[in-house]
């Protein structure tokens, strides 16, 4: 087909409508990255042709991981990417997380640690700058509080575990896992995050808390400190 018919309202409007349906019959598994970015641009641009803007956005971030996670000053960079954009593609990543962390609440999360992995990097995994989180939980490993306490720079995140442990007495939680991010990528837990990790712990114990694990993610991988025999 000429690329002047990609400029007739006719054309843009079929093409909507056989990628929706397409989607609806098919499932999300069958379209494509820009086609799944396509889907989210049409909320925010009734008309027109977006194949273009999705494919620059894939370009410019990498993967849809990358997109719905950069921040929204970083979309609002490319061009033709507007508040309203910004925002449909940020409302994906919100539900996405909103989504995994109702399914990680409805069990014990030794039953689920496979998707406590994939919320927790999915969270926290594409973050710029280093966050603290600690999931408090009760006597069931059920999780009744899932909160982040610190946020610090792109290499650091000051730690109190005083905070932590008076946090877990006002909640009634009876253990924790403790989760921060590495935004360089690398996973290795550092010589203060031992300490830090070493330090809560031993606060926790001597009022009858667990710390279950800490957890370091990055946008491609996790460490475990009970699986390293650091716990």
């Amino acid at each position: 087909m000429p690329r002047d018919d990609l400029l007739n309202p006719d054309y843009n409007a079929g093409h909507r409508r056989r990628l929706r349906n397409r989607f609806l019959k098919t499932g999300p598994e069958r379209v494509a990255d820009y086609e799944l970015l396509e889907l989210v641009l049409f909320q925010s641009r009734p008309r027109g042709d977006v194949k273009p803007l999705a494919k620059m956005l894939l370009e410019r971030f990498g993967s849809f991981s990358e997109i719905i996670s950069a921040p929204a000053e970083d979309l609002m960079k490319v061009r033709g990417v507007g508040e309203s954009t910004a925002i449909a593609l940020k409302a994906v990543r919100a539900a996405a997380i909103r989504l995994m962390q109702e399914e990680v609440r409805e069990r014990a999360v030794v039953s689920s640690w496979d998707q406590l992995i994939a919320y927790c990097r999915a969270a926290m995994g594409f973050s710029k700058r280093e966050q603290f989180r600690v999931l408090f939980l009760d006597k069931k490993n059920r999780i009744i509080a899932d909160e982040v306490l610190q946020e610090g720079t792109v290499d650091h995140t000051p730690v109190y575990p005083r905070e932590v442990v008076a946090r877990a007495l006002d909640l009634g939680a009876t253990a924790l896992i403790l989760v921060h991010n590495h935004p360089s990528g690398d996973t290795t837990p550092s010589k203060a995050d031992i300490e830090m990790t070493n330090q809560i712990r031993q606060a926790a114990a001597t009022l009858g808390i667990v710390l279950h694990d800490h957890i370091i993610v990055g946008r491609a991988a996790h460490t475990s400190f009970k699986a390293r025999g650091l716990l």
